[in-house]
């Protein structure tokens, strides 16, 4: 019964996730610029107080123009990077382990971040980019590393430890 909820827990986690991405999504342009831009601004009022940006930048509104795309790319890596892991998650846990969870979560993600930058055709000041496409991949490839790493150094760990009959639910 534990492993049944773990899974369905997994699953549904996952999908809470791309109802977030979604919703992000869903933003009209100027609001999503908007959300970005005011990251940017508080990334560059703490750096600020850490290095002083102004001998290479001139005035603060320049450093968040120059930033904002930057920050925007990030979030795509973020946002991609934490599906990542909760589909792989997903995957494993039903009982799908190794390259086919590594392949069946990429193609997830993809066909995802494609649904998604789709989408974004029909959002007001929104549109696609194909590069987006391909960040929200190497997030979601980064993320399912990360989840790989992690999970084989918790099963070296605990492996030994372990009694036999627990070892099989830990296995990547």
């Amino acid at each position: 019964m534990i492993r049944k909820t773990t899974v369905f827990l997994s699953w549904v986690t996952m999908i809470l996730w791309l109802l977030v991405i979604f919703s992000l999504s869903s933003q009209p342009g100027t609001k999503s610029n908007d959300l970005s831009k005011s990251v940017t601004k508080q990334i560059v009022k703490v750096t600020q107080k850490v290095i002083v940006l102004n001998s290479y930048i001139n005035s603060r509104k320049n450093v968040i123009i120059k930033l904002n795309n930057l920050i925007r790319k990030y979030a795509h890596v973020i946002l991609y990077l934490v599906l990542g892991i909760l589909v792989i998650n997903a995957f494993i846990l039903s009982g799908i382990r190794g390259y086919k969870a590594f392949i069946f979560s990429l193609i997830f993600c993809f066909f995802y971040a494609t649904s998604d930058e789709i989408y974004q055709l029909f959002v007001p000041g929104r549109g696609a980019k194909a590069t987006d496409v391909l960040i929200d991949a190497l997030g979601a490839v980064i993320g399912m590393l990360v989840y790989n790493i992690i999970c084989r150094l918790f099963y070296q760990k605990y492996s030994k430890k372990t009694p036999t009959s627990l070892r099989w639910e830990m296995n990547c």
